[in-house]
């Protein structure tokens, strides 16, 4: 009887080893199709923390990249050549940086090809520490009105003690386009810049506008795309893109391989990537969060200018330079695009300023920067969003954030990366750090503020 049984018992036996086997496979295939994706967000963060942010390398691994598998991943800082190189088993990425580029990571190009692209020599022709605010960093003795000693209990609070919840790195209010409280993180400063993640998408839109301001663009254009000329998405308008609505198959989840991720550590083309998706939904039907949106927009842009050096020179003198931003770093991917989705650098003082220009119905320093009526444009709710997004601005229509009112619109990025626009109050709030899965109570911050009126 014992006999018998065995050769069933080797049989399961057997069937057990080969499903483990074949689950081992699987898991090491799914990992090794992590692994560009590990390596390249921990190269590529790094490299620009460190370069860009002047930040140290040990404090960025044990916060910023303290998280799931990146937690493992080994860095190489070479100050010499300004590159990072990050290894997980297999797996490794490298990301340089060059002067007003930034940091991009590598994907098809060697370190000597890509740096031979050079980025144009330009100034903003003046100085912030020399000149009042807000062209400048002179900060005028200014009574607004609000509690200045209330503010300060909520920036202690905020900054000292995260009693918010998250780590906010900095923070910045101004009421009635005046500075009246700012505060930072012992390791971080005026001086230090900040990454806005996807807060970028709405400094893109301010470019948009400004080009639909001098007849270059037009919200309503189509055929935006030469690729998209023989095909039924040469109906999507620029419009659609600006609200999230262009029908182009998209996953934004950030916590598997996903379009997004795929995006930002696998293509050297990221626009290409976005704007090779196929069509799902007729063009202004259907709203879903995309950032290969973003990217989409920013080839067209680059596709209306006569040279590159024009392209990458636009965002500072048709932008920054003109609102008192003269050293912001705006990166682009391995082919050249600036990556509007997700990598813009600035000062919380320049974040803050962007805000300004908002307030100001577009208006700065006595200069009409923005077309009239933008502003009312990139504010008002995409047609199938809910009230929660216009024209690259997230809203507060739907109250999403009970504490502020209704006109409040947003800047938003990830990790807890935010930009409050309050016109009713005449008040905008910038925080950046590092808060992930809304782990910051940013109805309870506003609240206070507000409180503090």
């Amino acid at each position: 009887m014992n006999k018998s049984k065995c050769p069933g018992k080797r049989r399961v036996g057997y069937g057990i080893l080969i499903t483990l086997l074949l689950v081992l496979i699987a898991a090491a295939i799914y990992l090794n199709s992590l692994m560009p994706i590990i390596t390249g967000y921990a190269a590529k963060n790094l490299c620009s923390a460190v370069f860009v942010s002047e930040r140290n390398q040990e404090d960025v691994e044990n916060l910023d990249l303290d998280f799931s598998f990146i937690s493992y991943v080994k860095s190489k800082v070479d100050h010499e050549n300004k590159t990072v190189t990050s290894r997980f088993l297999w797996g490794k990425s490298t990301a340089v940086y060059r002067e007003g580029f930034g940091a991009t990571l590598l994907l098809e190009k060697d370190i000597e090809n890509i740096k031979a692209v050079k980025f144009p020599d330009i100034s903003a022709g003046y100085s912030g520490d020399t000149i009042t605010w807000p062209m400048g960093d002179i900060i005028p003795d200014s009574i607004t009105g609000i509690d200045r000693d209330a503010l300060d209990i909520i920036s202690n609070r905020l900054i000292k003690e995260d009693a918010y919840g998250g780590t906010s790195f900095a923070f910045m209010v101004l009421h009635r386009g005046i500075p009246v409280a700012e505060a930072y993180k012992p390791q971080f400063n005026r001086d230090t810049r900040f990454l806005s993640w996807s807060m970028a998408k709405s400094v893109t839109s301010a470019l948009v506008g400004i080009l639909v301001r001098d007849s270059i663009l037009d919200v309503n254009g189509k055929e935006l795309i030469p690729e998209w000329s023989d095909d039924e998405r040469s109906e999507i308008r620029l419009e659609n893109l600006l609200h999230m609505q262009s029908g182009l198959e998209w996953n934004e989840d950030y916590g598997n391989r996903s379009d997004i991720t795929l995006m930002l550590h696998c293509e050297p083309d990221m626009a290409q990537f976005a704007y090779g998706m196929p069509l799902l939904h007729e063009p202004g039907t259907h709203w879903y969060y995309s950032s290969g949106t973003t990217n989409i927009v920013s080839y067209i842009i680059r596709r209306h200018f006569n040279n590159d050096s024009l392209y990458y020179t636009f965002p500072h003198t048709g932008l920054f330079h003109r609102i008192g931003i003269t050293d912001a770093v705006f990166e682009v991917d391995e082919s050249g695009t600036l990556t509007c989705s997700s990598y813009l650098y600035m000062t919380a003082r320049d974040f803050a300023r962007f805000a300004l220009l908002y307030l100001q119905d577009g208006s700065f320093n006595e200069h009409q920067i923005l077309p009239e009526g933008w502003v009312d444009y990139v504010s008002t709710p995409a047609s199938d969003s809910k009230g929660e997004y216009g024209a690259f601005f997230w809203l507060n229509r739907s109250f999403s954030v009970e504490s502020a009112p209704e006109d409040m619109y947003m800047c938003i990025g990830h990790d807890g990366q935010r930009i409050f626009i309050i016109p009713s109050l005449d008040i905008v709030i910038v925080v950046l750090g590092y808060s992930p899965d809304n782990s910051m109570n940013f109805d309870r911050l506003i609240a206070d503020i507000v409180d503090a009126l």
